[in-house]
């Protein structure tokens, strides 16, 4: 059987994972079963793939115009370029291209689908009067489930239900007016003293002018309310009045009529809230009552002792994620490790933007406040609700997140952005006269076209591994984590020596990789150096469970067993799940002949890494091992479930049946790895199976194949010299043979393979010479040595050199008292000779080998005869 395969020094896995397996900050549920489907439906081809996603992100476009066009603004035009700047923002690339962005995208929809849900739950046409009541509670439990479905997909997908509740407080509620007696009534649409302003022309981003349209009954938005026109306002955009006003309206005399008037509001709030609750208290539940665990690699600001770093550095790092949704030069697929430095003191001129933000924040904050009770700027209350709710989870606020700038958490916040920016250039362009309006229309389409031209652009980089590893590294040659990423990208392609390069690199920027350490210790040749590093990997991270597994295999090749066996015992604990570290373990138990421990972590690894196909197959192995065939073909047909592509196991399974003496079904498992992998590993068990059973020309086609595929494998060729000498094809046997010799004088089957070969010719004086030169590597294996002195007395007595033949016989059997075939030859020799009473003894001790041996019973029988002539002929001479 094939012993388990070679397990190689373990390095740390690259920036891709499997589609389904989920990032510690990514969505659980749902996204997986995404991928599942797709997977189910197309395979795993890459493009259906990439395929769903950009349908998703046209589906979120759509939905997002609509929602601008039924909650936004005014002028369809401008929800319109809303969802076209959105559709070609360049910082959407990575959740779009890359795989596993999908739980972003289909987030988003579900998001925007939850808002519209609960948007048309509400009955709007009762807005003025009072808090609007529910009109449909079916669309409010439709809300909550489509929130429910995209928190399942993405974490931040919760925070649709914050946007609801306040988009219902300010801006669903109070299209009225409080009298002083608490009773509500409902605002003119009409400035008082003012006359209705005339329409100026349409222009493509203008607002004002429009004309009201009438309300959408049935749709999705519900039942406008017509929307008063907008007053021009001049100078500060927060009158002192304003602020008064809203102070009186939250602070009403009659606190009764005030919450007779807020009571719809508040059992929606109620729901939602206690729904909420009852949701995060189940993620959590789900998560073992604990959030995930990250490095300081991941986060470092969140890891820093000081308190004025970690603010200084968080607010900071919003003004940037602010920056890449305005500027979106310099994208990135990963922001770890050096990136961003830790924003330290006051004076670091970083702060600026910080503060920057803070102020237009708080003065678009207050302008809503402003507005609140006139409805007015709608759009500025939704651009930030859109624009912060998405964003709170990955901001540190609440809990510490996993990366330092992550531009896939930035696609559901950019839907606020767009709002805003398309905003303000409708507010800009009623400022300017039409020439003005018609120059920042053409520069709006402008910034379209360079948007559409970057968005292109970073696609190209997403194409492959290699473009996109190595297009971090240019981008962010500061970055450690992109120049680890790309040694191990270099590494599965057997640039070593770049790979080395690269993850020295990562080690000058940041030096507490441990990591790159280990990886960089799978690389190096020498072993002392190799084990410097895993041993500085584990001074930095002791619970290191690839580090520790890579030095146990590394002690356990230089036969320190039991360190290595606390190393791997180790390596299992800190990682459960690490199916080859169970595997390793449990094979050198199994050299140490400890048998019940090795089934003992064979069964501990499969029940803590039930999927893991490698695990099975290598259990399969040390169960034929150990006398258990029949168990070991359920484990290896396991493994082929797990991993329909899993040759090895194929191969191993095959092998087994093989020794099981059904040969049929061995080759048909051979010929199903074949379809998987055309590799000479699978070619050569099913030659030797075809020249086992004298299919010649079977076989010599299969080895001919596997010596093109490996014509550097020295026991390929040497198995096809093997077969063709059985066909008579001696010449180009021997030219191989030759051939293996010159490249290797110490091969030993050639030899015995050339002595073979000139046997055949009944050149017996090459032969001898050959064997002669076999005895002189002097093999280690007794039985070796044997073998070599059988053949060389078969040479000996062909050539009738009888008395040395003996001799070689009988060095033969002092080494291996078991060799039948040399103790039949000796007999035979010595009743060539007649010496029967010795030819009698060296029959006798061959039957007792192999009693059932025809050709040494009738070898007695002849002797027993000739005895009996020869002795009838001394009586007539004694007579």
């Amino acid at each position: 059987m094939e012993p388990p395969p070679y397990t190689p020094p373990l390095r740390d896995g690259g920036q891709m994972r499997p589609a389904w397996a989920r990032r510690a900050s990514d969505g659980w549920l749902y996204g997986g079963e995404a991928f599942k489907l797709n997977i189910f439906l197309t395979g795993m081809n890459p493009f259906y793939f990439h395929a769903v996603n950009v349908i998703l992100h046209c589906l979120v476009t759509l939905v997002l115009m609509y929602t601008c066009d039924k909650t936004v603004f005014k002028n369809r035009g401008l929800a319109f370029v809303t969802a076209l700047l959105f559709a070609v923002h360049p910082v959407h690339t990575e959740a779009v291209a890359g795989i596993v962005g999908r739980a972003d995208v289909l987030a988003c929809l579900l998001f925007l689908l939850a808002f519209l849900s609960y948007n048309r739950s509400v009955d709007q046409c009762c807005a003025g009067e009072c808090f609007p009541p529910t009109a449909s509670p079916f669309f409010l439990l439709l809300s909550l489930f489509l929130g429910t479905c995209a928190m399942l997909v993405k974490e931040t997908g919760i925070t649709v239900f914050g946007v609801c509740l306040v988009y219902d407080l300010f801006s669903l509620s109070h299209n009225h007016d409080k009298s002083s007696n608490g009773v509500i009534h409902q605002h003119s649409l009409q400035q008082p003293g003012s006359s209705s302003p005339s329409a100026p022309p349409v222009h493509l981003l203008r607002e004002n002018g429009k004309q009201q349209r009438f309300p959408h009954k049935g749709a999705w938005g519900g039942c406008h309310a017509p929307l008063p026109p907008e007053p021009k306002s001049s100078g500060f955009p927060v009158s002192p009045r304003a602020v008064w006003s809203l102070m009186r309206y939250l602070t009403a005399s009659s606190s009764r009529n005030f919450l007779l008037t807020m009571r719809p509001f508040l059992k929606r709030a109620i729901l939602v809230i206690s729904y909420v609750i009852v949701v995060l208290y189940f993620r959590l539940w789900i998560m073992g009552g604990s959030m995930p665990l990250f490095s300081e690699q991941d986060n470092p600001a969140s890891f820093s002792p000081y308190i004025l770093t970690r603010f200084l550095t968080y607010s900071y790092l919003l003004a940037f994620n602010m920056w890449l949704l305005l500027a979106p030069v310099t994208l990135c697929y990963d922001w770890q490790v050096g990136s961003i430095p830790l924003v330290e003191t006051i004076w670091d001129t970083r702060n600026l933007a910080t503060i920057l933000l803070a102020i237009v924040m708080a003065l678009l904050s207050l302008h809503c406040l402003a507005a609140f009770k006139r409805l007015e700027h709608r759009e500025v209350l939704m651009g930030l609700l859109f624009l912060v709710f998405p964003f709170i989870p990955a901001s540190n606020l609440f809990f510490r997140v996993g990366f330092v700038v992550a531009e896939r958490v930035l696609y559901m916040p950019s839907m606020g952005y767009c709002i805003l920016f398309v905003h303000g250039l409708s507010k800009l362009c009623t400022w300017l006269n039409r020439c003005g309006a018609t120059t920042l229309s053409v520069s709006t389409v402008l910034l379209l076209l360079l948007f559409s031209w970057k968005t292109v652009k970073q696609n190209e980089i997403w194409l492959s591994r290699e473009s996109l590893f190595r297009s971090g590294v240019q981008t962010l040659p500061h970055n450690a984590k992109v120049h680890y990423n790309y040694a191990n990208f270099l590494k599965d392609q057997g640039r070593n020596k770049e790979a080395i390069y690269h993850y020295r690199t990562a080690l000058k920027l940041y030096p507490r990789h441990a990591s790159a350490l280990n990886n960089l210790g799978t690389l190096t040749r020498d072993t002392a150096e190799a084990k410097l590093y895993y041993q500085r990997a584990l001074q930095l991270n002791p619970q290191h469970n690839r580090a520790l597994f890579n030095l146990g295999n590394l002690l356990k090749s230089q036969e320190k067993k039991e360190e290595a066996i606390t190393l791997l015992k180790d390596s299992i604990k800190y990682g459960p799940e690490f199916a080859d570290a169970y595997s390793s373990l449990a094979s050198l138990l199994a050299e140490q002949e400890r048998f019940k421990e090795a089934e003992e972590i064979y069964q501990a690894g499969i029940k803590n890494c039930p999927d893991s196909s490698d695990l099975h197959n290598n259990y399969g192995v040390f169960l034929v091992d150990t006398g258990s065939p029949e168990k070991a073909v359920t484990h290896y047909q396991q493994a082929i479930k797990l991993s329909p592509s899993h040759h090895v196991a194929m191969v191993n399974l095959g092998r087994l049946y093989r020794s099981l003496g059904d040969n049929s079904v061995a080759e048909e498992w051979y010929k199903r790895a074949l379809q998987v992998a055309r590799k000479a590993e699978i070619l050569s068990p099913l030659g030797a199976l075809y020249y086992n059973t004298g299919r010649y020309e079977e076989a010599l086609h299969i080895y001919r194949e596997a010596v093109a595929l490996q014509p550097s494998q020295r026991e390929l060729r040497l198995a096809l010299a093997q077969v063709l000498a059985v066909m008579g094809q001696t010449k180009e046997a021997e030219k191989i043979t030759n051939h293996i010799v010159s490249e290797e004088t110490g091969c030993l089957e050639c030899y015995r393979l050339l002595s073979a070969i000139h046997s055949k010719q009944e050149q017996h004086d090459k032969a001898l010479d050959a064997i002669d030169k076999a005895l002189k590597l002097k093999p280690k294996d007794p039985k070796v040595i044997s073998e070599l002195f059988f053949t060389k007395g078969n040479q000996l007595r062909e050539q009738n050199l009888l008395d040395k033949a003996f001799e070689s016989y009988k060095a033969a059997v002092e080494l291996n008292p078991d060799q039948a075939q040399a103790w039949m030859n000796m007999g035979g020799i010595q009743h060539i000779k007649g010496n029967y009473v010795s030819a009698r003894a060296y029959y006798e001790r061959a039957l007792q080998l192999v009693p059932d041996s025809k050709l040494l019973q009738e070898n007695l029988a002849k002797l027993d005869r000739l005895e009996k002539r020869l002795q009838e002929v001394q009586e007539k001479d004694q007579m």
